[in-house]
């Protein structure tokens, strides 16, 4: 039997696609990467744990061989089992839509994105399961139809085995998409190995990946939609050599997180940064802050005015300044408060109130807040609130930046008592505070100016630091995205199918 052979996708030529239909692989094809281990161990840590992440990890050796001796269906039934087998179908779904499109974008092959983007209807044929990659494929990429493999569930959990007809490979293939476009041809197939010869082969034009692991991925410039929020607790794609190093990591990086919390909690302020730095937090302090209020002469405290990247951003401000500053939240765990080595006090949001409130602890000395009201992970600052501008005219900005090696410090899902416990347990994190100058008198509400300009300015001072980018997102916008909820109430992930997981900048 003579082999097809079909010409490399650079050959394509992505004009006058508008009214064309294009019909994608998804791994090795769509994405660089020919294996989708990494994003079944997303949906297994973020569900399931680190338990659920070993079984896996254990499994993908039988995968392996029968993906590579047998079949490349029974190996992709075993990554299914392994991964889904008992899990919510709603805690599957949060995850497909808050964790997975974050990775999934880093990988996208660029000569394939050329030519999928320059078409007017754009379909993907995988094996992965459809309820694990069609967040992604629709809401960010644009996709119109998404044929992947069905898992079988009975009262809203995950068998871990696949409906009928089975995995979509091979045959499979060519049969979903005989079905979804009957007599219509579709113009453009891009396929990167020989099981997808025969769906490619209904197509008019037909076009090979080729397997190229130095080439760049798409950056996330290109995407129709840049992503804005997302969630999980994995930094890094977890490889299985990266997921056996996580693995092996979290029993040491739990122990050395409590070591650094305690040193928090126990050590005066002074010397929290000398100890610290010897367990391996690197602390970079730019700028130069204000001196501490006086009270007995009558001075108002100082505001400081921060981005917020995690809860422990007033805590670190407090050791760039060397004393314990309060902050006030607007929610946290009950966890995180005991534990705090700085009062936390909450906001009601009731604005009256929590006015009053401020008020009184500038009054005491020196406060901190950040205005965005939640974290944001990636380069953009949220859409600062506008109260704290109209209490006082003594504000200096201060930009807040860290860096996380294999766990994120914030969570949007999950339990926030977690979320110091996740940052201490990164091998080296690095915590930078920048105090920039305080905002000059003419541009406070004192001397004439709106909250909502002085708020404004203060943003775009330390987006311009950070080099991030200003939004007009809030809180209530993220938490819709990733957690179906408004941010008030910690509740199950509840997420209904017109949400997305991403913001566009233009909505």
């Amino acid at each position: 039997m003579t082999k097809t052979t079909f010409p490399t996708v650079d050959k394509c030529t992505s004009i006058g696609r508008e009214q064309h239909a294009v019909v994608a692989d998804m791994d090795g094809t769509l994405l660089r990467g020919r294996s989708s281990f990494p994003y079944f161990a997303l949906v297994a840590f973020e569900v399931g744990g680190i338990l659920k992440l070993l079984f896996l990890l254990l499994a993908t050796s039988l995968a392996g061989l029968l993906y590579y001796f047998v079949s490349e269906s029974a190996g992709i039934q075993v990554l299914i089992f392994a991964t889904f087998s008992g899990m919510r179908v709603s805690d599957i779904e949060s995850v497909a839509r808050a964790v997975l499109p974050k990775f999934y974008s880093s990988d996208l092959h660029p000569e394939t994105w050329r030519v999928f983007s320059a078409c007017g209807k754009r379909c993907v044929l995988t094996a992965n399961p459809t309820i694990m990659v069609e967040a992604f494929l629709k809401d960010v990429l644009g996709a119109d139809l998404v044929l992947g493999t069905k898992i079988a569930t009975y009262k809203g959990r995950a068998t871990g085995l696949v409906c009928k007809p089975g995995v979509l490979v091979g045959k499979n293939k060519a049969d979903a998409l005989d079905k979804a476009f009957g007599e219509t041809q579709p113009d453009i197939g891009l396929g990167d190995r020989d099981t997808d010869t025969p769906f490619m082969s209904l197509c008019k034009e037909a076009f090979i990946v080729p397997t190229q692991p130095q080439v760049k991925p798409v950056t996330m410039d290109k995407l129709p939609k840049p992503i804005i929020f997302h969630d999980g607790c994995l930094v890094q794609k977890p490889t299985p050599l990266m997921a056996l190093l996580t693995i092996l990591w979290i029993p040491i990086g739990f122990l050395l997180a409590c070591l650094r919390m305690v040193v928090d909690v126990l050590l005066p302020m002074p010397l929290v940064y000398y100890a610290l730095m010897a367990l391996g937090v690197r602390i970079t302090i730019k700028g130069t802050p204000p001196p501490q209020a006086k009270k007995s002469i009558g001075q108002s405290g100082v505001l400081f005015i921060c981005s917020h990247r995690t809860l422990l951003d007033p805590i670190f401000l407090s050791i760039a300044l060397g004393r314990a500053i309060p902050a006030v939240t607007y929610s946290v765990s009950s966890l995180s408060e005991i534990i705090s080595p700085i009062k936390t006090i909450r906001l009601s949001r009731d604005r009256a109130r929590d006015a009053s409130m401020i008020k009184k602890l500038l009054e005491e000395g020196d406060l901190a807040i950040c205005p965005e009201g939640t974290t944001c992970r990636e380069p953009f600052l949220l859409r600062f609130s506008t109260l704290f501008a109209e209490l006082t005219d003594q504000l200096v900005p201060v930009a807040m930046v860290n860096r996380m090696s294999m766990f994120h410090g914030t969570t949007t899902r999950g339990w926030k008592g977690m979320d110091p416990f996740y940052f201490s347990m990164n091998p080296s994190p690095a915590y930078e505070v920048t105090f920039l100058n305080k905002l000059p008198l003419e541009l406070t509400c004192t001397a004439g100016k709106s909250s909502h300009e002085a708020a404004n300015y203060l943003q775009r001072v330390i987006a311009a630091t950070l080099s991030y980018e200003c939004t007009n997102f809030t809180r209530r916008d993220k938490y819709r995205a990733l957690a179906g909820n408004d941010g008030t109430v910690v509740e199950k992930p509840l997420l209904m199918a017109n949400k997305v997981m991403g913001c566009n900048l233009g909505a």
